[in-house]
């Protein structure tokens, strides 16, 4: 017996839903640099600069505290597509909580070292379109037939992500009160809920991901300076090196993680920071 497979059909989750997201939040770090600086340039003109002390230290730190949207992006395996050539397994990312704190060494004038290790609660799902109530379906390799319920077309994933990431900053001359920066780095990510230890698979409604991983991240903000205290709303995008994707066990029907060939996680982040 083959395994059987149905006609996708095209649900509400699309893969665009990661750039819609991520265009909402740049729209809303638009509008919050726009307010503060209507609120921080216009009285400046006759004002001198605050905290330029801040600048000159050699070693500080600070904390930050953020909103995150996590999603994954995915490359289907033989198993994930369907008779019209289409991928039949769809993510859906989610909103998030991030917190942290901040350590900045001072290279020169326009450079920083960055060490911002951080927590990241997130929560996503799988959908697996081709996996429907009473539907059967064979093991390739043991012949043994799944009868499917309703439950096993959705994956629920949580994750909370240990992340260490280290940044080279650099950043631009002041402006009144305000300071512009880019910044790039690597991080290491630990996940906690990642399960991959766990004897339990698919088969039991477990998705299993791999506990360490790397990632690339980037990330641009305004640093605004008062006067005892240095405010900085920033965006961040955070993207893993490596495929996260564990399988099931070989008695499992590869109709789950069997469909997946990787899974990369990938996250904005906007943040608050204070130094």
């Amino acid at each position: 017996m083959a395994l059987r497979v149905f006609t996708y059909r095209q649900n509400k989750y699309t893969k665009n839903s990661f750039r819609e997201s991520m265009r909402k939040i740049f729209a809303l770090l638009t509008l919050f640099f726009l307010v503060t600086a209507q609120a921080q340039w216009k009285p400046n003109f006759d004002k001198e600069d605050k905290n330029n002390a801040e600048d000159q230290k050699r070693l500080s730190y600070g904390y930050f505290l953020g909103l995150n949207y996590f999603d994954f992006k995915l490359h289907p395996s033989e198993y994930g597509i369907g008779e019209e050539g289409r991928f039949t397994v769809e993510s859906e990312g989610g909103m998030g909580f991030s917190a942290g704190l901040m350590g900045k060494m001072k290279i020169n004038e326009y450079f920083d070292m960055f060490v911002q290790p951080g927590v990241h609660f997130t929560e996503r799902k799988f959908y697996f379109n081709d996996v429907r109530a009473n539907a059967a379906f064979e093991n390739p390799y043991s012949g043994d037939i799944y009868v499917a319920s309703a439950q096993d077309s959705v994956r629920d994933v949580k994750s909370t992500y240990i992340d260490i990431p280290i940044f080279l900053q650099v950043h631009g001359d002041r402006w009144f009160n305000t300071r512009p920066y880019l910044q790039a780095g690597v991080g290491y990510m630990i996940n906690m809920q990642s399960e991959e230890s766990s004897e339990d698979d698919n088969f039991d409604g477990v998705f299993r991901l791999k506990t360490h991983s790397f990632s690339y991240q980037v990330e641009a903000g305004m640093s605004i300076y008062f006067r005892r205290f240095k405010l900085t709303p920033s965006v961040k995008g955070i993207f893993f090196f490596n495929n996260e994707l564990v399988a099931d066990d070989p008695a499992t029907p590869p109709i789950w993680a069997g469909s997946l060939k990787s899974v990369h996680s990938r996250a904005v982040l906007f943040s608050i920071k204070f130094e």
